[in-house]
């Protein structure tokens, strides 16, 4: 059911009142980030609320749209998506509409983005999506061109006041990941119970070894290495010899957990899964980092356990991600087998487990300078079975353990508030916003021409964009040699050369003709380019011949 409008607006379809241009993807080869060409836009991730960054450019514009568009996404996770043009090529993704200068362009573009929903609606399908039809045939309720006015000065009024609100609360949530660090960090250096110390008489943790046996460890495997590699919290891989708190020492987790790892079972063989044994994934850890385990997405059964590594580990153990997403930590609620993609502890008397998770979570991120590689970060086994926890005396441990607990607690009633806070700034704005197009943020004056006077007067211009949208410019076909465009690009080449990828972004020309002009330059007899393999990177690079 179409709404009320209020005294003096009107509705008028928006293919009515502007052009709408589609956009046209140039060839992929013409596309680049060195500034050559057009602007090209290809979606709302270029506009940052502000200004558009991360510009791509082409040197094939397939469309230009002028300048005084709004541009809509039409197609892609961000269909509805607005925000405000600049002269540019546009992709397939993006329409570009551009109101009639008749009409107040920031109230168009607030109006279009607030009623993106709405023209969703209209384009319900199996592939979202917006045609030039759904969105021509929107019909806007527009006010009086006065009116208009005076609702983007409104809401830049209010704006302002929401974007600060809203940016502040953003503030505290990377504010307090970095307390809750400083906090585990704190607690590991004994400075969160200088007072239970001061207050009462323990055992030193060197005492209580003396008593325990080691426990049993897995045979085989590799041995722990002899690199030092001292951590930010409570965990190194070797003793770093720093001085602890009184009672505390630096303990090799092997001499206070049994460390294993665990398997996947084949998944060539279906019947050895979804059974009654948990088993955890990378998945899981994620979900329950900094907690318990207590199901998991994944099970095997006894099959699985009896054809592969996978061993049944009991409650309270400790898992560590140590491939792929490394540092995901957490605790078995219950019997759990797990993927090799974890090391694994499981605790002796000496060492509370949740201690254990703690002293692993305070390396944070940190906790990659252990591992080795910098685009996938591996832990291996030789650092994991070195891995050395600064203990403190079991008494003391669980204290630690349960102010840690306590001050986690008030943090996430914190980060609770902050939600809530979020939650209520959103819905003031989208009351703000409906207010605004619903005629009731700013007074009406009855003696303003009207929207329907404004529209009579839009269709009446001689100059109206009512029919159909001029054509676009396309571009220009220049005929290069493309062995002559190689040899003058190869003069701005560094020494060492270039692949033929990078070559092939700086030579705007079809994939095939550079591939098939590069040969021909490598097999003639007196070569300008050679071919000199890297042994640094690994990789063959393209030169110009010594002269």
């Amino acid at each position: 059911m179409v709404s009320r409008l209020p005294p003096g607006w009107a509705r008028a379809k928006l293919g009515d009142i502007g052009i709408l241009y589609a956009g046209q993807s140039p060839s992929a080869h013409m596309v680049n980030e060195e500034g050559r060409g057009t602007p090209y836009v290809t979606g709302p991730e270029q506009w940052d609320g502000r200004a558009f960054h991360k510009p791509k450019w082409t040197t094939d514009p397939r469309r230009i749209v002028p300048e005084g568009c709004i541009f809509i996404t039409v197609k892609g996770g961000g269909v509805g998506k607005t925000f405000p043009g600049i002269t540019a090529a546009i992709g397939r993704d993006i329409q570009a509409y551009q109101p009639s200068t008749e009409l107040d362009f920031q109230f168009m573009l607030r109006t279009i983005a607030y009623r993106a929903s709405e023209i969703i609606e209209h384009a319900r399908g199996d592939i979202p999506g917006l045609s030039k039809r759904h969105i021509e045939d929107y019909a806007a309720a527009i006010p009086p061109v006065a009116e208009q006015r005076r609702i983007v000065a409104r809401l830049e009024d209010l704006s302002p006041l929401i974007d600060v609100s809203r940016s502040e609360l953003h503030k505290v949530v990377p504010l307090v990941g970095q307390y809750r660090l400083a906090l585990l960090r704190s607690a590991f250096r004994g400075e969160l119970t200088v007072d239970f110390r001061a207050e009462h008489t323990l055992e030193p943790i060197a005492d209580l070894l003396a008593r325990i046996e080691a426990p049993e460890q897995t045979r085989g495997g590799r041995a722990p290495t002899n690199e030092i590699i001292a951590g930010r919290g409570g965990i190194s891989v070797n003793s770093p010899g720093t001085a602890l708190a009184d009672g505390w020492a630096w303990v090799p987790l092997m001499r206070v957990a049994r460390q294993e790892t665990g398997h996947t079972p084949s998944r060539s063989h279906p019947e050895w899964w979804n059974g009654d044994v948990p088993w955890v994934g990378i998945p899981d850890a994620n979900r329950h980092h900094g907690g318990v385990i207590n199901d998991t997405l994944q099970t095997i059964n006894a099959a699985g356990l009896a054809n592969s590594a996978a061993r049944l580990l009991p409650a309270g153990t400790v898992v560590l991600s140590r491939t792929a997403s490394v540092g995901y930590v957490a605790i078995m609620g219950r019997e759990m087998a797990t993927s090799q993609d974890f090391a694994t502890w499981s605790c002796t008397e000496a060492l509370d487990p949740r201690y254990l998770m703690y002293a692993l979570l305070s390396e944070g991120d940190d906790i990659r300078e252990f591992g080795r590689g910098t685009t996938h970060t591996t832990i291996y086994f030789p650092e994991i079975r070195a891995f050395t926890i600064k203990l403190a005396p079991i008494e003391e441990q669980r204290e630690i353990v349960r102010r840690i607990e306590e001050a986690l607690a008030r943090i996430d009633r914190v980060i609770a508030d902050v939600e809530l806070s979020l939650r209520l700034i959103d819905r003031a704005e989208q009351r703000i916003l409906t207010r605004a197009f619903s005629g009731q943020l700013v007074e009406q004056n009855p003696a303003e021409e009207s929207a329907q006077q404004l529209l009579d007067r839009i269709q009446k211009m001689p100059t109206a964009p009512l029919v159909t949208a001029p054509k676009l410019p396309k571009a220009k076909t220049v005929k290069t040699d493309p062995t002559q465009a190689l040899l003058a690009d190869s003069a701005d080449w560094p020494d060492k050369g270039l692949t033929f990828e990078a070559i092939a972004k700086r030579v705007v020309l079809p994939y095939d003709a550079v591939r098939d002009a590069l040969f021909e330059l490598l097999g003639s007899a007196s070569p300008s380019l050679v071919q000199v393999f890297d042994e640094e990177e690994g990789r063959m690079l393209l030169r110009r011949a010594a002269p």
